[in-house]
């Protein structure tokens, strides 16, 4: 056959069960020669002998009672072949199970053929089938009508069925390539032209699926690595930092720039490095490995690597969705749950519904606000902070994620696009905060004049075991002694409930971070805190919850940030006296120190 054959397809064949999804199916094996040898004469001489009329549906209840035996035959497999590649029909009478391994990834569709009866016309189910192929993001789609035979093989009922779901396709937001009219039983238009329909110059139902375009291979895909793991050496002298993880799409060699989202930090790959194997200077999909870069920058497992000589991901903090729910309680809006996509593990939020497909009976609501079990729907999801990702339709690796409720799966999805979304959670949450609060008459200003002072925050920021601590104290300790209202707010003496596990909830001790700093600051205080390891959007996260206060940065040691701008930056703690003074000069420039005199 060539090379060509060998290349593989997976379609899905939907329809209501009395329009024929089954006849077509059976007949394109059929006509194809994609049988097991015998196997149409030995159903057709069943019939003769339970004295019943062939149809070519019982073909696939044949195949499918072998594969319940299991007997492995090619057609189990791959349901028909063309001259130019081999089809695998993704079999849906199961509505529930074929969302949840759709949207899993268990199976993917790459284009479907949809079945609507002729003489029933477009009913309810038909909308349903091509509201459920929207929401799994299907865009390659034909129409197939079938039982023209039961219609005259009449032009008339052909255009007005075609006019009428091709206007309700529009509306959903699916495109149709082409409209087939076809008798599955009598073989019109399935393989070959049918004479029986003259007025009818389109393609067969075989000509339009060797016309669907195949997915690219993994390997030719945009790169992408999702960050698993960083490895640190220091025995003898090794001090390799390799990034670890599994290659999930593309290639990527030696001396290639890549970049990583979303911190958006570039660096160029060094070598690649394996476990007792041979030299590499390449790796490709599906390759567990990892990297070490030319230029050290400090990222955090969970980032996605990419090529920036290729398309690389997006990166947001609002998703629009399709999503499948399978856990016992509903999905709610204000509950936090946890997104697993790539390699990044984050708190996400039920945002907004949109639209709910009720996977059972495949009915529609668009007012609904929570999501129950095995409904399917179309919704945003906002993540705590920004995240990378790729259109499911792009790329489906970096395209599909989980949902984790109470350390269990709870539902699966795809990634449909960016939504165009104002604010966040956060932001609202300020401005609500500040619609609840009743200011007194005691205004900022009048504070400063008191205090001789601006009230601020001053962030100490850098690694773990720099000394934040130690200058932090220094720092409230000199500032108290010239008179200043200041405070050191230390985990230890913090208020109940903010001694949190950083490790495991960094997302409300960042909170909760931003709501205390703001109590001090609007006091009239100038706060000190410390945070290890702080990033760009945490800060942002912080200086929200803060205002209408402003913060300043000091960094010891290497920095996390890539946009933030650092007021102060501390390279080695050396002299903790040295650094106190560089602080306050800093204060003292910004007019948060106001000098008065007696």
């Amino acid at each position: 056959m060539g090379k060509s054959a060998t290349e593989q397809m997976n379609i899905v064949v939907i329809g209501h069960v009395d329009h024929g999804k089954s006849t077509v199916i059976g007949r394109l094996m059929a006509d194809t020669h994609s049988l097991p040898e015998g196997k149409l004469e030995a159903v057709k001489a069943r019939c003769a002998s339970d004295a019943r009329p062939f149809e070519y549906a019982f073909l696939l209840d044949a195949l499918k009672d072998e594969q319940a035996q299991g007997i492995t035959i090619d057609s189990a497999r791959c349901f028909f072949r063309s001259q130019k590649r081999e089809y695998i029909i993704i079999d849906a009478p199961g509505h529930i199970e074929f969302l949840r391994n759709m949207i899993s990834g268990a199976a993917r569709a790459e284009a479907a053929l949809l079945i609507i009866d002729a003489k029933e016309g477009v009913q309810e189910n038909s909308r349903r089938h091509g509201y459920l192929l929207s929401m799994l993001g299907i865009r390659q789609v034909a129409v197939c009508v079938n039982k023209m035979d039961l219609a005259d093989y009449s032009q008339r009922t052909f255009e007005s069925i075609r006019d009428e779901y091709l206007e309700f396709l529009n509306e959903i937001g699916v495109r149709a390539l082409d409209f087939i009219p076809l008798s599955a039983r009598e073989g019109d238009n399935i393989v070959e032209p049918s004479d029986r329909m003259p007025w009818y110059a389109g393609p067969t139902v075989l000509d339009i699926v060797d016309s669907f375009v195949k997915e690219q291979g993994i390997v030719n895909k945009p790169f992408r690595f999702p960050v698993q793991d960083i490895y640190k050496f220091t025995e003898s002298g090794d001090d390799r930092r390799i990034i670890a993880g599994r290659v999930e799409t593309g290639s990527v060699q030696v001396g290639d720039e890549v970049v990583f989202l979303p911190s958006e930090k570039i660096s160029r790959i060094a070598t690649v490095e394996g476990f007792n194997t041979p030299v590499q200077s390449q790796a490709y999909a599906g390759q567990s490995t990892g990297f070490t870069l030319e230029e050290q920058v400090y990222i955090n497992p969970g980032e996605l690597m990419c090529k920036t000589s290729e398309m690389v991901a997006q990166r947001g903090s609002h998703l629009a969705v399709n999503l499948f729910w399978m856990s016992r309680q509903p999905m709610i809006q204000k509950k936090k749950y946890k997104i697993k996509l790539a390699g990044a593990r984050m708190p996400v939020w039920l945002r907004d519904v949109v639209t709910v497909l009720d996977a059972s009976e495949l009915t529609t609501d668009s007012n609904r606000q929570q999501i129950e079990r095995y409904d399917v729907a179309e919704c945003v999801l906002e993540t705590l902070k920004p995240i990378a990702f790729d259109l499911s339709n792009d790329i489906a690796q970096t395209g599909r994620f989980v949902i984790i409720d109470n350390y269990e799966i709870a539902g699966g999805g795809v990634i449909l696009d960016t939504p165009k979304c104002t604010g966040s959670r956060i932001t609202e949450r300020v401005q609500q905060r500040e619609r609840r609060w009743e200011r007194s008459a005691i205004t900022p200003v009048v504070r400063a004049d008191r205090y001789n002072q601006r009230s601020t925050l001053v962030l100490i920021c850098g690694p773990v075991g720099v000394g934040k601590e130690k200058l932090a104290k220094a720092l409230e300790e000199d500032l108290f002694s010239r008179g200043r209202y200041v405070y050191y707010l230390g985990l230890s003496n913090s208020p109940q409930g903010m001694d949190v596990d950083e490790r495991g909830e960094r997302d409300e001790y960042i909170r909760r971070l931003g709501e205390v700093s703001h109590l001090f600051t609007d006091a009239g205080l100038i706060l000190i805190a410390t945070i290890s390891d702080l990033d760009d959007y945490e800060l942002e996260t912080i200086n929200t919850l803060n205002q209408p206060s402003d913060s300043r940065i000091i960094n010891v040691g290497p920095s996390r940030f890539s946009r933030a701008e650092i007021d102060l930056q501390i390279d080695d703690l050396g002299d903790t006296e040295e650094a106190v003074d560089k602080i306050r000069e800093l204060l003292t420039a910004k007019e948060y120190l106001i000098e008065y005199y007696l």
